[in-house]
């Protein structure tokens, strides 16, 4: 009988094993360089309390991809489980604050959500016979109107006993991280130490040969659907605890991060390979970036650009490493020969793991040198902006910017993108950098409050732009009045209607306190002219497009309508392109903010008048003002920049 005699090779030298170490521990290699290379850039990255905020930070993503790990092991997917938290979240906080359900209850009750959208998911998948995309997509949308429907568009307040699991055990060690630890330890034992685990890697391999096998494949994927909801709910009330809120328009877009935390931890989108400890260095990866280009002072949109870039590359680095391990040897010739094609590919993986890391080396040192907003060296001043996809919070930047600049001011500008969880650990990161002072244009005033606590306990004067904050100490608010300014939105188009007629409300992004607020000076500015009626109320979240369909909708059920009021000068110039020549005419359009494209369409009549809050120099002022709380000097509690009605002639 032939037998195989072993191939004997040298001891490889230094460069061969660093490779290899590349090879087979990519995603930990690439944890241990990207932590290596923000310390040498950054003082404030290699910090008890900074390291401490990245767990933090890293908690629900990794939480989520626990539970999403389950799936792709089973060559599943779940697009839901960002709606689903948010679900579970709303739930929470409506049955404990609103019902009076005792919190364990309520809390039991979250859960059980959770688990049944992941076994309606698992049910459409399993039994319906659905693809795992369009039923976890469907769910995604069902949860987020859930959510809005239950919260009515607010955000909803949590328990003292919820609030406290975003708090510290001891003063230092963050509640999060336990429970991310412990999260993790149990989607180990799972798949590694039950049925369920052995089954979902039999069905990710070979659904057919686990089938044949005698594993009840249908009823393993509700089981494993179920588990996905149910990590997502939990990690919803860990997100709720952190903003002491229930937000329901909270963890948008989190499933794309918790699907790339899983396959960046080594698992495969076909199937049969993933493990917690490799979604764990992949969800750690992830908010590591995050917060060393927030360190580092990245502009927000670049933050984007290198992320993706580093995902991309993470998962082609992956995809050549197990190419490379299960291409057979050629005839005749050794596996670990020289010659073989598994060799070679190996050899080509290697190269490539050392091109990724000098090109991530290279976009560090590219991003650091370029860091920045303002280029000052003496105080430092950070401004959170709740996103930068709107006119008026650019214009805001820009007049921030400017009074930095004159001021001889460092500012660094973050965007939050909407993101009430985001925000928080901008805020947390610019604690972390020992700032001398934060401005906030909060996504949400309740959210904002736990960070700014946090700011406040370290002895960082916090200014609030445009939206104050509640439950927390600021210095100073620096805004226009929105609830005035939709008493005066309501006047001038009442006035231009004649006291009478028909009209149409275009609403910002749902729980966001700028729509709340804008939309209740409106209604109480109605009050005084019972000749004008609200034939139709619908949300298009600030966006131009999504308020040109939303208009285009409401004008086929209400044809006859005489005036559209919308939130902001965005949603007011989709009106305006829904309308077409009606525009200025038999129709008018009223606006908020005072945009610099809103106001050329007032001097050009399309629009009939926009509320103008001169954000420009709001950001002036705010600068201004956290440069005097910075230096300790008294500040005014309130400083209201003028808004003005700018109405077409």
């Amino acid at each position: 009988m032939a037998t195989d005699t072993p191939h004997v090779t040298k001891d490889p030298g230094g460069p061969a094993v660093l490779r290899r170490v590349l090879l087979d521990n990519g995603a930990l290699s690439a944890l241990v360089l990207l932590v290596a290379a923000m310390s040498l850039l950054s003082g404030d990255f290699l910090t008890t309390d900074n390291l401490l905020n990245v767990g933090v930070q890293a908690a629900v993503t990794a939480i989520l991809a626990f539970g999403v790990t389950f799936v792709i092991v089973s060559a599943g997917i779940d697009l839901s489980v960002g709606s689903v938290a948010a679900l579970s979240a709303t739930v929470l906080a409506w049955s404990a604050s609103s019902q009076g359900l005792p919190v364990w209850l309520a809390a039991l009750l979250a859960v059980g959500t959770g688990i049944a959208c992941g076994l309606v998911s698992g049910a459409l998948v399993s039994y319906g016979k659905l693809p795992p995309f369009i039923a976890t997509l469907a769910m995604l949308s069902v949860g987020r109107g859930l959510a809005l429907v239950i919260s009515q568009g607010s955000p909803i307040a949590v328990p003292d006993a919820v609030s406290g699991l975003g708090d510290t055990l001891g003063g230092w060690l963050p509640v999060p991280v336990i429970v991310m630890i412990v999260m993790g330890l149990l989607t180990a034992g799972v798949l590694g130490r039950t049925y369920a685990g052995r089954a979902m890697y039999a069905i990710g391999g070979n659904e057919e040969a686990a089938r044949l096998s005698g594993i009840r494949v249908a009823r393993q994927k509700l089981v494993i659907y179920a588990l996905s909801g149910g990590f997502a709910a939990v990690a919803g009330i860990v997100l709720a605890s952190r903003l002491s809120s229930a937000q329901p328009q909270a963890a948008v877009g989190y499933e794309l991060d918790a699907i790339a935390a899983v396959v960046i931890g080594g698992a495969s989108l076909s199937g049969g390979v993933g493990k917690a400890s490799g979604t764990l260095i992949g969800a750690l990866i992830l908010a590591v970036l995050r917060n060393g280009l927030n360190l580092l002072e990245v502009s927000a949109f670049w933050q984007q650009v290198v992320i993706g870039v580093v995902i991309a590359l993470a998962v082609l680095l992956d995809t050549l490493r197990r190419r490379a391990g299960s291409r057979p040897a050629a005839p005749g010739a050794s596996a670990g020969g020289p010659q073989g094609p598994g060799r070679r590919a190996a050899a080509t993986a290697g190269r490539f793991a050392v091109a990724a890391v000098a090109v991530g080396a290279v976009v560090l040192a590219s991003s650091f040198l370029h860091s920045g907003d303002s280029g000052g060296k003496g105080t430092k001043v950070g401004l959170s902006v709740s996103t930068l996809n709107n006119p008026f919070f650019v214009q805001l930047k820009a007049g921030a910017q400017e009074e930095a600049k004159a001021a001889g001011v460092s500012l660094t500008v973050t965007d939050a993108q909407n993101d009430a969880s985001q925000q928080a650990n901008q805020i947390q990161n610019f604690t972390s950098q020992n700032m001398k002072s934060i401005i906030i244009n909060p996504v949400d005033s309740d959210a904002a409050g736990p960070s700014v606590k946090a700011a406040n306990k370290a002895g960082i004067p916090v200014l609030a732009a445009d939206r104050g904050v509640n439950k927390a100490s600021i210095e100073t608010l620096v805004a226009s009045d929105n609830i005035a300014g939709g008493k005066l939105a309501a006047k001038t188009l009442a006035e231009r209607l004649g006291g009478k007629g028909k009209i149409l409300v275009l609403q910002g992004v749902a729980g966001t306190s700028a729509s709340r607020e804008r939309g209740q000076g409106f209604a109480e500015g109605l009050k005084a002219y019972p000749g004008i009626e609200v034939v139709g109320k619908q949300p298009a979240d600030f966006d131009r497009a999504k308020a040109l369909d939303v208009t285009t909708n409401l004008l086929q059920s209400h044809p006859g309508v005489d005036g559209i009021f919308a939130e902001n000068d965005e949603m007011a110039l989709g009106a305006v392109k829904a309308l077409g020549p009606k525009a200025g005419k038999s129709v008018d359009v009223v606006g908020f903010d005072g945009t610099p494209d809103g106001l050329k369409a007032v001097k050009d009549g399309t629009l009939a008048a926009t509320v103008a809050q001169q954000p420009r120099e709001l950001g002036k002022m705010a600068v201004r003002n956290a440069i005097r709380a910075a230096k300790g000097k008294d500040v005014d509690k309130t400083v209201k920049v003028p808004v003005k009605v700018v109405a077409a002639k």
